[in-house]
Formats: C-alpha cells, structure tokens, sequence
C-alpha cells in the first residue's frame, strides 16, 4: 500500500494550529514533556476534535498515523 507522506506543518494545518516551523519548535516546547502515563491522544492541551482526530487516525493506521507517532515522540 503506498501511503501519502505528510509533514510536521501539514499535521499542524490540520489540526487547526500555527504551522510555521518556529510555531511547531514553540508547541513542542511548551508541552513537553508529556507523561508517559498520558496517552497524545488525551492531552489536556487538545480540543475534543484534535483528539478526535488523532485517536482515528492512529486507529485506522491512516496515513496520518507516522508522523503522528513522531509528534508523540518529539512531546516525550
């Protein structure tokens, strides 16, 4: 199966946040670092449709799935 490809900036597009690569380094920063005991996906810094989002993304192992793994690594 060939899966699309997504970056940093488009994930943050898509979760309605500022996606400019300072904004990113800003976010990671700010939130870091999340406990393990956490789930990315029930941080309190979400809305409920971010959450939404990310939870059915990683579900289906949708093409969003990878660099979300790698969101949640860089918040660790």
């Amino acid at each position: 199966m060939d899966k699309s490809f997504h970056r940093f900036t488009e994930l943050f597009e898509q979760l309605g946040l500022q996606s400019d690569p300072v904004s990113i380094k800003q976010f990671i920063a700010k939130h870091s670092p999340l406990s393990a005991a956490v789930s990315l996906e029930n941080a309190s810094f979400w809305t409920k449709a971010q959450s939404t989002f990310i939870r059915e993304q990683l579900l289906l192992d949708a093409d969003w799935a990878e660099i979300i793994d790698q969101l949640n690594k860089d918040l660790r």
